[in-house]
């Protein structure tokens, strides 16, 4: 078997203190570039608080899957988030490259929790914000 990933070893990889993200979504630091050396993958836990909501944006150039852990989340999406598709604990989420989305937690008490992986190694991915009403 050859390996060209530089890194040879496992790593185990403990969530990291949370920080606010440019989208105003609170994440854990999983697996990155950072904290594992990944070279095209990113791992993190996600916790959108009751009522709350990301700022609408996209992902530029890489692809992205959740898994809902808890809570159920409306996922606006498309030209002007006109789209939506709910969430709930259990469900798998794919987000392609380029369209605009905004996960809102349907919740006012309890928070929604979910793993989001990327293909791409780094914490704090180039993300668009997306202004859904532009003006002329």
């Amino acid at each position: 078997m050859n390996s060209q990933h530089p890194q040879k070893k496992l790593m185990r990889v403990r969530p990291g203190d949370e920080f606010t993200t440019k989208r105003n979504l609170n994440y854990f630091p999983g697996l990155s570039e950072i904290t594992a050396g990944t070279q095209n993958l990113s791992m993190m836990l996600v916790r959108i608080p009751p009522g709350g909501k990301a700022e609408p944006h996209y992902h530029d150039g890489f692809e992205a899957g959740i898994y809902i852990l808890e809570g159920k989340v409306d996922n606006l999406y498309g030209e002007g988030l006109k789209e939506s598709v709910v969430t709930e604990k259990g469900d798998f989420l794919f987000i392609p490259p380029g369209v605009p989305h905004q996960p809102v937690n349907l919740s006012d008490t309890e928070p929604a929790l979910a793993i989001v992986s990327r293909n791409i190694a780094s914490e704090q991915e180039p993300v668009v914000l997306y202004d859904p009403e532009p003006t002329a």
